[in-house]
């Protein structure tokens, strides 16, 4: 089974999550074909790629596999972590990619899906961004790559609360670029992506490498990123970090600790 379906349509790339019977959970499996269908659709020089899931979804991607996280001590999202590999994918990519949206996106698919360089959503779409909920410490980069698209306020109460926002509000305050209705979205995300078409994809390809590198542009000395890494090991090192994932496989609630 292909867990990732990907075809080109004129000048546009569609890949699509194909795994409904783990929510398009972001498993290694996963992301090495989403990784494949990246690289094909710039080897194939469309001008945009549409990343979404299968037609009517309840569930865009339920994020990190939770049964594939260490727990041995290792660092749950360390540089080659799946996710970092499809995020850099994304960013590197030549076009633009849109994110089109339905169903509820949970955890590091919220990072997936704003790394995308455009967001389109149903108005059922809830974001939640869940690695409090799990005693994940999520990484540096990670965050600096969230901050890019949600402002810190609603960012800092998505982290420490782990409670969904809707589309509409993500809409309002800027996480997103529309909500459109379900009967709508294709083929309001196909005009976009002919608009993009249009436009001259050596001047887009240019402007997208710009904002990627002036949107990180955030110095940080050596010191200050190793005490944030010491401070990440203390918590994947945790009673908690065991308990997060525990608690998910058991389908209760976790009682963290604090240690």
């Amino acid at each position: 089974m292909q867990l990732v379906l990907r075809q080109v349509q004129d000048r546009t790339g569609i890949v699509s999550l194909n795994h409904a019977a783990k929510r398009n959970a972001l498993s290694r499996n996963l992301i090495e074909e989403l990784i494949g269908a990246l690289s094909e659709m710039k080897a194939a020089s469309v001008r945009s790629v549409i990343l979404r899931a299968e037609p009517g979804a309840a569930v865009w991607s339920a994020g990190h596999d939770v049964t594939e996280l260490p727990t041995s001590g290792r660092d749950p999202l360390s540089y080659d972590d799946p996710l970092r590999r499809v995020v850099r994918s994304i960013e590197l990519l030549p076009m633009p990619v849109i994110a089109m949206i339905e169903g509820s996106v949970w955890g590091g698919a919220c990072e997936l899906a704003m790394t995308c360089d455009l967001t389109i959503a149903t108005p059922e779409v809830t974001f939640a961004f869940t690695p409090t909920r799990l005693g994940v410490p999520y990484n540096t980069a990670g965050i600096v790559n969230m901050m890019k698209s949600i402002g810190v306020p609603l960012l800092k109460e998505m982290l420490f609360t782990a409670r969904p926002i809707s589309a509409e509000r993500a809409l309002r305050l800027g996480m997103i670029n529309d909500v459109v209705p379900s009967d709508e979205l294709e083929g309001f995300t196909g005009q976009l992506a002919d608009q993009i078409a249009e436009t001259s994809p050596m001047c887009v390809t240019l402007m997208k490498e710009e904002l990627r590198i002036l949107s990180k542009s955030r110095p940080m000395s050596a010191e200050t990123f190793e005490r944030l890494q010491g401070q990440r090991r203390h918590v994947y090192d945790s009673r908690d970090y065991r308990e997060g994932i525990q608690s998910f496989l058991e389908k209760r609630r976790p009682e963290f600790t604090g240690e």
